[in-house]
C-alpha cells in the first residue's frame, strides 16, 4: 500500500510531518535513486527504497510509551551534567530510536509519552490539536478563586500568553495550597510559569493526564505500552492517521 512521502519519513521517525515536508522541498530525500521534491510523491514502504541525506530509511515498528517520569530525570537524550535520562529507564536496544512527545522538566513528574512516531508526535503536541494535559501543582501560599480566573483569562511573560483551560483548587490554607490544572498546550514550562507571574512557588509538579490516558497507578520510573484503543482514542482528531501498536509492559 503506498502512503504519503511524508508520511513515511514520520512512521519511520525520520522527522515529523512538517519536518519531513520542508526535507523534501530542499531536496534531501530521494526515492529509488532519484530526489523527490513534490508534496504529493507517493511510495511502497516494502519495495521503494527511500534515502534522506544519503542514507537509507526504513518503516520501523512502531512504539508508543507511557512513562512515569520521576522528578530528577531529564527528557532530553543527552546532557553535559551527566543527569540521568528517562531513556536510561528503557531497554538497552531501545537506545537512542525513541524521543518524548513533549517535555516534563528536571523537577517535574508524572505521565510524558515516548515513541518514535514523529506523526504521533505531531498531532499530540501541536496546539491546532488542542490535546489537553492534566496536572496536580503543590504550591507555597494561599490560592484563591480569583487566581484561577486569572489564569484562566491568560497571563503574559516574555511575549507569551500562558492560559489554562480549567483549574481548581483541592486544598488551600496560609501556607500551602493543591491545585488542579488543565492546559490544552505545551509551552516551555508553562504551569510554573503562570504561578511566578502570581508570585507563587511551585514545590511539586505531577502531570496526572493527556488527553484520555491517566497516570493511574504506573509506579514511579516505570512503563508501558498504549494499547490499540488508547492510541485510537488519543488520535480521535486526527482520523487521517494508521496507527499500529505492540502490547509490552515495563518491568
Amino acid at each position: 500500500m503506498s502512503v504519503r512521502l511524508q508520511k513515511f519519513l514520520a512512521d519511520a521517525g525520520v522527522a515529523s510531518r512538517r519536518a519531513g515536508e520542508k526535507m523534501i522541498l530542499e531536496g534531501e530525500v530521494s526515492v529509488n535513486g532519484h530526489v523527490v521534491r513534490e508534496l504529493g510523491t507517493k511510495v511502497d514502504p516494502l519495495h521503494d527504497r527511500v534515502m534522506v541525506d544519503g542514507r537509507a530509511v526504513k518503516a520501523k515498528k512502531k512504539l508508543y510509551l507511557v512513562v512515569h517520569k520521576p522528578p530528577g530525570y531529564i527528557c532530553s537524550r543527552r546532557d553535559p551534567e551527566q543527569r540521568r535520562t528517562v531513556e536510561d529507564l528503557f531497554p538497552k536496544e531501545w537506545a537512542g530510536i525513541l524521543h518524548s512527545v513533549g517535555r516534563l522538566d528536571f523537577k517535574s513528574e508524572g505521565l510524558i509519552f515516548y515513541t518514535n512516531d514523529g506523526d504521533f508526535s505531531l498531532k499530540m503536541t501541536h496546539p491546532r490539536y488542542g490535546v489537553r494535559k492534566k496536572y496536580m501543582v503543590t504550591l507555597k501560599g494561599e490560592v484563591t478563586q480569583e487566581h484561577i480566573r486569572t489564569l484562566q483569562k491568560g497571563v503574559y511573560q516574555e511575549d507569551e500568553v500562558l492560559r489554562a483551560v480549567q483549574g481548581r483548587i483541592l486544598k488551600a490554607n496560609g501556607s500551602h495550597s493543591l491545585v488542579e490544572l488543565t492546559l490544552a498546550e505545551g509551552k516551555n514550562r508553562e504551569v510554573r510559569r503562570m504561578f511566578e507571574v502570581l508570585g507563587f512557588e511551585v514545590e511539586r509538579l505531577v502531570r496526572t493526564q493527556i488527553g484520555p490516558i491517566k497516570l493511574g497507578q504506573l509506579p514511579k520510573g516505570k512503563w508501558r505500552t498504549l494499547t490499540e484503543g488508547e492510541i485510537k482514542s488519543l488520535m480521535s482528531q486526527a482520523p487521517d492517521s494508521q496507527l499500529s501498536s505492540g502490547a509490552r509492559t515495563g518491568r
